[in-house]
């Protein structure tokens, strides 16, 4: 099994959904994505904008995603296909989001759901969590070394 890890292009932005709406946890529809104003035209743009996402591939084929807001300091999004959990991507996704970040912040953040596997995920990567926040949800922050 080839594992690669290579910056996102417009091209992949069909694959990011679909890796996005085949998730367990955290699942959200392409409408409710839409809702929350995540479309393929808005990353579109934030791909066009900086070297934000990044594409894990299994033998070729798009397997995960990681995106980073530079101007906000977080990693925005991180997922993996179900069928490719535990096989070392997520944390290769989240390296490069980290490493991205780091060159414009001192502190980055990321929120995510308290009771569910990926709380354990960034807590094992060095995450801290710094605030419980509304619906369940806890913010985590990374600092620099």
């Amino acid at each position: 099994m080839e594992k690669t890890i290579r910056l996102a292009n417009v091209a992949d932005i069909e694959s990011i959904f679909d890796i996005r709406t085949s998730v367990h946890e955290n699942h959200l529809s392409r409408d409710q994505l839409a809702d929350r104003g995540i479309t393929p035209e808005t990353v579109r743009q934030a791909i066009l904008e900086a070297p934000c996402a990044w594409v894990a591939e299994v033998d070729g084929t798009p397997a995960g995603f990681s995106m980073a807001d530079s101007e906000d300091g977080c990693v925005f999004a991180a997922f993996v296909l179900p069928e490719f959990e535990g096989h070392g991507l997520g944390r290769k996704l989240m390296d490069k989001a980290e490493a991205f970040l780091f060159q414009h912040h001192q502190t980055i953040w990321l929120e995510t759901a308290g009771a569910s596997r990926a709380s354990g995920f960034y807590r094992s990567l060095g995450w801290l969590p710094v605030e419980d926040l509304p619906e369940g949800d806890i913010r985590f922050e990374k600092y620099q070394k």
